[in-house]
């Protein structure tokens, strides 16, 4: 792991798993302009939400939004997106802070889109008579 790999990683741990500030003024000049053309991928890809983060100088800025284009900004969509995987959240960021982190090196962007399948409740009673 390079080390501006390391630096990445460490300020997403700060931002993501430890409630740190996320930076709007990146938000602005690096995520806003690009919120129809992620929305358009989100319908595309038939998700239900995509999530995007960059980093810069160790500020991280976020973005989450929803099949309905409610945009989600920096400390706002990180609630969210802990309520929507609740006790996974820190798993499911934990397992991608690496993948982020590169990404990010690579391109100055992470975007990671996903579906939140809710069980029937035929599906719940699986296994009971």
């Amino acid at each position: 792991m390079s080390t501006r790999v390391r630096e990445i990683s460490n300020a997403l741990r700060k931002a993501l798993l430890k409630d740190g500030e996320m930076e709007l003024s990146l938000y602005k000049s690096k995520l806003e302009e690009h919120v129809d053309e992620w929305y358009e991928g989100l319908k595309e890809d038939s998700e239900n939400f995509v999530f995007v983060v960059t980093e810069n100088s160790g500020d991280v800025a976020m973005i989450m939004i929803d099949q309905n284009k409610t945009v989600y900004v920096n400390e706002e969509a990180r609630t969210k997106l802990s309520e929507l995987w609740m006790k996974n959240y820190i798993k499911n960021i934990k397992f991608l802070i690496g993948r982020m982190a590169d990404d990010i090196d690579y391109g100055s962007i992470s975007i990671i889109s996903f579906a939140i399948q809710k069980k029937s409740n035929r599906q719940k009673a699986k296994g009971f008579r």
